[in-house]
């Protein structure tokens, strides 16, 4: 479209208006500031995020960790009962090996020191380890303290007690003294001196120094 200027004269033209200089740098220094605080955020953020993924791949590695210790207790439960029933087994083998050791050693030394005392008769004899306890009849009180003298000085027969001594009122016909006795079988070693006895000079019952104590024969009356 065309214009015609009826006034003669040229139109003004537009001034434009200087911004000041001071609103500029405070454009400026505000889109620094927000760049800057933006910058500060996003490394911010950034160091918590990698923080984050390490402390969780940490406890993914400490989850595994448990679990592995977990089962390492488990296996060490097993091997703890294995280990108790084993130990229990031993227990048994040993004391059936300590019951088992001495067996004719001892049958000889009670059977001597019953053939050394008269009118005693034994009815039991019972092992528990090291540990026995005897039971017999004898013809008199005497008797029975002169057995307990015969086990002592045998050299094989440690805390000799009495439990119980009676009269058997059972048999009128016979005076009999029942007694139950408890004695620690301790055979002398083999470098140590044999059992000395109650009698002296030669005899089916009497020893040597240094020779072993020979088997006393069995009266016929006291088994």
């Amino acid at each position: 479209m065309i214009r015609i200027n009826l006034l003669g004269r040229s139109r003004p033209k537009a001034v434009r208006q200087a911004v000041p200089l001071e609103a500029t740098l405070q454009l400026v220094f505000l889109i620094v500031a927000l760049v800057f605080s933006f910058g500060l955020l996003y490394i911010h953020y950034w160091q918590m995020d990698k923080e984050d993924k390490q402390v969780l791949a940490h406890i993914q590695k400490q989850r595994g960790e448990k679990a592995r210790l977990e089962q390492l207790k488990q296996q060490v439960d097993n091997f703890e009962k294995q280990k108790a029933v084993l130990q229990q087994k031993i227990s048994v083998i040993e004391e059936l090996q300590r019951n088992r050791t001495g067996g004719q050693q001892l049958l000889d030394a009670i059977a001597n020191t019953v053939g050394r005392t008269d009118t005693v008769w034994l009815t039991s004899v019972d092992r528990k380890a090291d540990v026995l306890s005897i039971n017999g009849s004898a013809g008199s009180i005497d008797a029975v303290a002169n057995y307990i003298t015969q086990l002592k000085r045998s050299g094989y027969f440690q805390q000799v007690e009495i439990k119980e001594s009676h009269q058997d009122t059972t048999n009128k016909a016979v005076q009999l003294f029942i007694f139950t006795l408890t004695a620690q079988f301790a055979p002398p070693s083999a470098t140590g001196a044999s059992a000395t006895t109650g009698t002296t000079g030669p005899g089916p019952n009497s020893t040597t120094p240094g020779s072993p104590a020979a088997p006393a024969k069995r009266p016929g009356g006291n088994t």
